[in-house]
C-alpha cells in the first residue's frame, strides 16, 4: 500500500540528514539553515527578528520539523520555545536530533515538551512512523489547548509567598525534632543524616530531593534484587514475545508504527506492553532496608521535613504532585499521564489524600489520574483546603 508523504522542515546543515530525507520517497522535506530563518520561512515571511511577534501566522503546511539541537543562533530547545510562544505549532510534531543524546538532554527536551530525542544516524522509517502515530494518537497535538500546554508551568505568586511563610515557620517550631532525629540516626547506623535523590519535578525539571535518611548506607545497590517485591507489579498474562495483532495480518506487516526495541523491528503495541512489565511506582511493604529508626520516621512522616527546604529553594511547593524519582518518570511512556508535570512538586497532594481515604489501596493507574487531575484544576483555594484535610492524616500510622 502506498504510504503518503509526510510534509517536514529540517532545521540544520548536516548533509547525512539531508540525504537521508531527500532519498525516502517517505517524505517531503523543506530545509532551512537556522531557526530564525526557518520561523521567517513558516510565517511567510512575516517574522523580524527584532519586531514585536504580533498577529503571526503559520503560512505553509508541515506535518513535523526535524531541527538540530546544535544550531548557529538560536538552539535547538530555545527554538522549539519560540515557536511555542509564537503559536506556530499547533498540530506539528517536533523532534529534536543530535549526534550524541544524553539522559539530561533527554530529560530537558521533555521539559521544553518535544515529541522526540533521537540520535543519529536517523532511520527514515522509524521517524515517519512515529510522525504518524503522533498524529493520530498524540493528546496533546489534538487537544485544543495545546499552546497554553506547552508554556512551561510558573508557580502563583500568593501560592509561592504561602510556601515560604508556611517552610520558614515549620522549619523554625521543628528545629528540636530536627536535631533529635539527627543524633538518633547518627547512633542507629552509619551514613549521612540527610539523604539526596534525584526528582523530577514541575516540567519535567531535575533537582536534589531531601529527606532524612531511613535506610542502610547500601540500600540503593539492593534496589535492583527487590524488583518481586514491588507492591505496583502488573497482575497480567506473560508478556507477549509476538504481537497478536500483527499475527492476523499479512506477513511483513505491523498493526501500529514500527519500533525499534533492543535492536529488534516490532510493533509500538508491542513494545509498550513489554515496556509497561516493568512499572513505576515502586512500593515495598515491609523493606529489609529501612532501619528501625526509619521505620519509626516513615511511619510517622518525620523523615519527610527536610523537604521544608526543597519547598524554600523553590524545588517544590507545600502542596503538589509528588516529585518522582528519576527512573519512575522515564517508566512513564505512556503520554496521557505527562500533564501531571504541569503542576508544582508537592510534599503532600490530592493523590496522598485519596490513599488514605481509601485505606491504603490504589492502583498504579489511580494515581496517574489523580495526578493529571490536580495539574488539571489545581487553585490556591484547592491546595488550603487539601493542606487542611492533610492534616488529621498526619496523625495516622500509615505509610504512603
Amino acid at each position: 500500500m502506498e504510504q503518503t508523504p509526510v510534509k517536514i522542515l529540517y532545521i540544520g546543515n548536516d548533509p547525512s540528514v539531508i540525504n537521508t530525507f531527500e532519498n525516502s520517497r517517505l517524505f517531503e522535506m523543506h530545509h532551512e539553515p537556522n531557526g530564525l530563518m526557518a520561523i521567517k520561512w513558516m510565517t511567510g515571511g512575516e517574522f523580524k527578528a527584532f519586531g514585536p511577534p504580533e498577529n503571526l501566522e503559520l503560512r505553509v503546511e508541515i506535518d513535523a520539523i526535524i531541527s538540530e539541537i546544535n544550531l548557529p543562533g538560536l538552539n535547538g530547545l530555545s527554538l522549539l520555545q519560540e515557536i511555542r510562544k509564537l503559536h506556530l505549532s499547533r498540530g506539528i510534531v517536533f523532534i529534536l536530533v543530535a549526534q550524541f543524546i544524553t539522559d539530561a538532554l533527554r530529560s530537558k527536551a521533555r521539559s521544553f515538551y518535544a515529541d522526540g530525542c533521537l540520535q543519529k544516524p536517523l532511520n527514515a522509517d522509524r521517524i515517519y512512523d512515529r510522525i504518524r502515530y503522533l498524529q493520530d494518537h498524540h493528546p496533546v497535538l489534538l487537544d485544543k489547548k495545546h499552546d497554553d500546554f506547552a508554556r512551561p508551568y510558573k508557580t502563583p505568586v500568593a501560592k509561592r509567598i504561602f510556601d515560604v511563610i508556611v517552610a520558614s515557620l515549620a522549619i523554625i517550631i521543628l528545629s528540636p525534632v530536627f536535631l533529635l532525629v539527627t543524633i538518633v540516626i547518627r547512633l542507629e547506623s552509619k551514613g549521612k543524616v540527610i539523604y539526596k535523590s534525584k526528582r523530577i519535578g514541575r516540567n519535567y525539571e531535575e533537582f536534589d530531593f531531601y529527606k532524612f535518611r531511613s535506610m542502610y548506607e547500601d540500600a540503593d545497590r539492593r534496589l535492583r534484587e527487590m524488583g518481586n517485591l514491588n507492591q505496583y507489579v502488573i497482575q497480567e498474562e506473560a508478556v507477549e514475545l509476538v504481537c497478536s495483532e500483527c499475527a492476523k495480518l499479512p506477513e511483513g506487516e505491523l498493526c501500529s508504527p514500527a519500533y525499534y526495541y533492543d535492536g529488534q523491528r516490532i510493533c509500538e503495541r508491542l513494545a509498550l506492553i513489554r515496556n509497561n512489565s516493568q512499572k513505576a511506582f515502586w512500593k515495598i511493604p515491609n523493606d529489609p532496608r529501612v532501619t528501625k529508626v526509619g521505620r519509626f520516621l516513615r511511619t510517622t512522616n518525620i523523615d519527610e521535613l527536610p523537604q521544608l527546604f526543597n519547598v524554600l529553594e523553590g524545588n517544590m511547593s507545600i502542596v503538589g504532585n509528588r516529585p518522582l524519582p528519576v527512573y519512575e518518570a522515564h517508566a512513564l511512556t505512556k503520554s496521557r499521564w505527562s500533564r501531571r508535570f504541569r503542576s508544582a512538586a508537592g510534599m503532600t497532594g490530592l493523590w496522598q489524600i485519596e490513599f488514605r481515604k481509601r485505606k491504603g489501596f490504589m492502583s498504579e493507574e489511580d494515581r496517574f489520574i489523580l495526578d493529571n487531575m490536580y495539574a488539571q484544576k489545581n487553585s490556591f483555594w484547592g491546595d488550603l483546603l487539601l493542606l487542611l484535610r492533610t492534616i488529621p492524616a498526619l496523625f495516622r500510622k500509615m505509610n504512603v
